[in-house]
């Protein structure tokens, strides 16, 4: 896939995604209305969750492009294993954003329904990741895959980069 339509289908498959995922249906359950009662600091790391969310979004959806050009979505997936940038040390920075950015609008909405709103969002695409994404990319990458997923944790990242590669 060239690199323009890679960039196309990336961004809308980031609107339709964590757009939705992470931003809409959060709105859609809170009106982004904020009832918390916590203290300024927690909400404060709250905030600092949301950000850090969307700059891992940014980057893990740019290395689709850059690295894999393809796109994360399944119906136009990547030609080449994305394994650089955080994907070296963690196997799903993409996940971990979204459910960080839904955390972090918990707290600094105080909305525990979006705290379970979250729960859900972890547990389906953990079933997700572990069902469909891993047998599909060990499918399509083969060996390469199946070193790199020994290699890098798929939710706890390492302290260190992987320095492995793939084919």
């Amino acid at each position: 896939m060239r690199k323009p339509s890679a960039a196309a289908g990336t961004a809308l498959f980031f609107a339709l995604a964590p757009g939705v995922v992470a931003g809409a249906i959060p709105y859609w359950i809170t009106g982004w209305h904020i009832a918390s009662r916590y203290w300024l600091p927690v909400r404060a790391a709250g905030w600092l969750l949301v950000a850090a969310g969307a700059a891992v979004l940014v980057h893990a959806f740019a290395r689709f492009v850059t690295e894999g050009a393809g796109t994360p979505a399944p119906v136009a997936p990547t030609e080449r294993l994305v394994i650089g940038g955080l994907y070296r040390y963690v196997r799903n920075p993409m996940y971990l954003a979204v459910i960080a950015a839904i955390t972090g609008q918990a707290v600094v909405l105080g909305s525990p329904e979006l705290f379970g709103y979250d729960a859900a969002v972890a547990v389906a695409v953990a079933s997700f990741v572990r069902f469909y994404e891993e047998p599909a990319l060990a499918r399509q990458f083969g060996t390469a895959y199946d070193a790199y997923r020994r290699a890098v944790p798929g939710w706890r990242p390492r302290l260190h980069a992987w320095t492995g590669g793939a084919g």
